[in-house]
């Protein structure tokens, strides 16, 4: 999906670590219960996130993409069905992996816009079929992010024609076969160069930025993270995977919008996958693991934040489950979209009751100020 942002004036400049208890209304104000201080360490958390959640991330996300490697020149050696499926498997895989990952678009991420590079869909078949006829690729242009990252390689391996015998007969084609191979390799070694770019600054001396930044104010890296994942949240996770397809901006379903258009049950594999890495997130729950650390969980817990006379981390944890079990539910969003089921705009409105409760009720008790503006009209 591509990002459309109109980023606001920072509103606060600095903050004291000093919260209120407060109970969210209705309208979205809150109801104070007198000031209190609060004892909680933002250096402890940011530690949890860096050393036991996004750097673990990436680096399984390194480790595991070596498998897509080997598996794309084993098919480019030999292009048979056995490698193709095998290929696939390895795509899928990582392409999972990549949700864990997606969400922490800050620092090296964002420098190198990292989001935009791996993950642009719907991709540009029109486009891709002109870079592979010239031969020349322009992956560095941001024109081009919908020819490369997994959602080509969707294309590449799934969608580029209707069996798995065309499919092996467009690569074996004497006129054009090497081409498609070259590009392929093109778009799988694009995706390891730049994520490993991105992970060896993390290990390089900007985990050690990110920890020290341990303030709060607009620019430390608290109040930042928190910024982008529930702006990843919002638009690459609810809208990007969900509203978007079907429609709930326009009024007009798009299900060729859906990540994995070209392997339709997989875009219900990545959504849960992108769910679960969020609300492990949310809990502090260390990379494939089940400790926990500090998180955005315990942080509201030690400001003691209701909402309605319940513990909003419970609130947040239970509407991300209820997300998650009417997803469960569903069968393939393709066809769900295409026979225009109720169910999965259900499920959508599942995911969207997340939302206020992050961007009004958590950043209000965290004394965080919203960067971004809401331009989706919903």
């Amino acid at each position: 999906m591509k990002r459309k942002v109109w980023y606001v004036g920072v509103l606060l400049a600095s903050l004291f670590i000093l919260a209120c208890s407060s109970d969210a209304m209705d309208d979205g104000t809150q109801q104070d219960d007198g000031p209190v201080n609060v004892s909680f360490d933002r250096s402890a958390m940011l530690r949890n996130w860096a050393d036991n959640i996004i750097i673990p991330a990436y680096t399984n996300f390194n480790t595991n993409f070596n498998a897509v490697v080997a598996a794309n020149a084993a098919f480019k050696a030999d292009v048979s069905v056995n490698n193709l499926v095998t290929l696939r498997n390895a795509w899928l895989n990582s392409y999972q992996d990549w949700q864990s990952i997606s969400m922490f678009e800050i620092g090296p991420a964002e420098d190198n816009d990292l989001r935009l590079n791996i993950n642009t869909y719907p991709t540009d078949v029109q486009a891709i079929s002109e870079a592979i006829a010239n031969g020349t690729y322009g992956f560095d242009l941001p024109s081009n992010r919908d020819t490369k990252g997994f959602p080509a390689m969707d294309y590449l391996l799934n969608g580029i024609a209707a069996t798995d015998a065309e499919i092996i007969a467009v690569y074996q084609d004497t006129n054009s076969g090497q081409a498609h191979l070259d590009f392929l390799e093109a778009v799988v070694l694009d995706i390891q160069s730049r994520v490993s770019t991105v992970a060896t600054a993390w290990t390089s001396g900007y985990r050690d930025t990110f920890v020290a930044n341990d303030g709060a104010s607009a620019t430390a890296s608290t109040d930042r993270l928190v910024n982008d994942v529930i702006f990843y949240y919002e638009k690459f996770l609810r809208a990007g995977k969900v509203g978007i397809p079907i429609g709930k901006f326009t009024g007009t379903a798009a299900p060729n919008t859906l990540e994995a258009y070209y392997s339709p049950k997989n875009s219900k594999v990545l959504l849960l996958a992108s769910l679960d890495a969020f609300q492990d997130f949310f809990n502090g729950t260390h990379f494939q693991g089940s400790a926990k650390g500090e998180s955005l969980a315990s942080y509201l817990v030690a400001l003691n934040s209701v909402k309605n006379g319940e513990e909003l981390e419970n609130l947040i944890n239970a509407q991300l489950e209820n997300a998650r079990d009417s997803f469960e539910s569903l069968g393939v969003f393709k066809e769900e979209i295409e026979s225009s089921s109720a169910s999965i705009a259900d499920a959508y409105d599942q995911l969207q009751l997340v939302v206020p409760m992050l961007k009004v009720d958590m950043v209000s008790a965290m004394s965080i100020a919203v960067d971004f503006v809401d331009a989706d009209g919903d």
